[in-house]
């Protein structure tokens, strides 16, 4: 159940500003937001956040969205470019950390669960404009929900939404981590939050030590492409060999750093109907995905942020994760894999088989259709990097 900090919770309260913060607040929280605050854009910004993004940006870590990213950098530290004359933003917390019971199958990030975020984050960030122009006229705004280049993260900060963890989340002392952050930018000054300046992650390291690909090469900097998120969502291709066991049964984003923090004992949940789990499982099936051609792909996720992925990526991560976590009821779809149209896919078929001839005794009498399938496939297949995923299979 989504929950509100107190009234008071850190506004500065002076003049018709307050009030119409107030009269915000209220029609936010009757659309469906969790929690509001208010950042200046000409006073308070620290010029080091945005200086540490770019040394992220120059250190390779940004990964598959480098291009977009660095691309867009020098919009995303003028929000004028969005809207001209922005004087404030409203910063806007969604809760949306839904429960479910565990189950097998391919784990997916719980923000994904459910249906695409942006379509119900969109029409209500544009119903909150909508009243506050018509509450203040003359006034204009602009919602963001994070596809444009804004830096909502640095804004939730300076809005009092939470401070950076050590994951590189925004952390919530009273909500967590599991929240979606939306942004209102407007041309009139409303009266800003002051920010969670004091790091409460204290000694604690519990999200820097749980990441199997280790890809926190320090507190607050993360390398993308070890990232289990950015190699199962972003990464068009194959996955580095060297990271394919660390992605364990992760085959949509990933969760670890968040469930391994103590801060998230006080994560409200949600019971908003489009972030529960379709058909009211977390974890797919990962036999099922191994078998679904394009067209049923797109049909299943459709409206799913599981389609960010695209069929190639979701079912490369499949066969990746039955490498990992060997099935025995998925052997015959992962073997068809190996036949599949994307090289992607028949490369990490052949690399999950190839997990599976050294799993142990459990599988032993499955190793001759294993090595049978694989020298087969090994006869006709053309993609050169898909026979060379084949012959270290083989060499298994």
């Amino acid at each position: 159940m989504a929950v509100d900090l107190p009234s008071d919770a850190g506004f500065n309260r002076s003049g018709e500003g307050s009030a119409l913060v107030e009269g915000l607040r209220s029609e936010a929280r009757r659309l469906g937001f969790s929690r509001l605050g208010v950042a200046a854009v000409e006073s308070g910004r620290d010029p080091q956040v945005h200086e540490a993004f770019r040394r992220w940006l120059d250190l390779g870590f940004a990964a598959g969205m480098e291009r977009w990213l660095a691309a867009h950098e020098p919009l995303r530290r003028e929000p004028a470019s969005l809207l001209a004359g922005v004087r404030s933003v409203v910063m806007l917390a969604t809760d949306y950390a839904a429960t479910a019971p565990a189950t097998g199958g391919g784990r997916v990030a719980r923000y994904a669960w459910g249906d695409d975020y942006h379509d119900l984050l969109r029409p209500r960030l544009n119903a909150l404009g909508a009243w506050l122009e018509a509450a203040s006229p003359g006034a204009r705004t602009r919602g963001v929900v994070d596809s444009a280049p804004f830096s909502e993260r640095e804004f939730g900060w300076l809005a009092g939404l939470g401070w950076f963890g050590k994951n590189s989340m925004l952390i919530d002392p009273a909500a967590g981590s599991y929240f979606f952050l939306s942004a209102l930018l407007v041309d009139i000054d409303l009266p800003p939050e002051v920010p969670i300046r004091v790091d409460h992650c204290g000694s604690c390291t519990a999200c820097l030590e749980a990441c199997p690909t280790e890809a926190f090469v320090a507190p607050r900097l993360l390398d993308a492409n070890r990232c289990i998120s950015s190699l199962t969502i972003e990464t068009r291709g194959p996955v580095a060999a060297e990271l394919r066991s660390g992605i364990g049964d992760w085959l949509f984003g990933c969760d670890i750093c968040q469930e391994v923090c103590p801060w998230n004992r006080f994560a409200p949940g949600s019971v908003e109907p489009t972030f529960q789990p379709r058909q009211g499982q977390p974890a797919l099936a990962l036999a099922e995905l191994l078998a679904l051609d394009e067209q049923e792909f797109r049909r299943r996720f459709r409206g799913s942020p599981l389609g960010r992925a695209k069929r190639s990526g979701l079912l490369r991560s499949a066969a990746l994760v039955l490498g990992n976590r060997p099935d025995r009821a998925a052997f015959e779809s992962l073997v068809a894999a190996l036949a599949d149209a994307e090289p992607v896919v028949r490369g990490a078929a052949a690399w999950a088989l190839g997990r599976w001839r050294v799993a142990g005794e459990s599988l032993a009498d499955l190793m001759p259709r294993i090595e049978g399938a694989l020298r087969a496939r090994q006869k006709v297949e053309a993609d050169a990097a898909v026979r060379e995923e084949i012959a270290g299979s083989l060499a298994e």
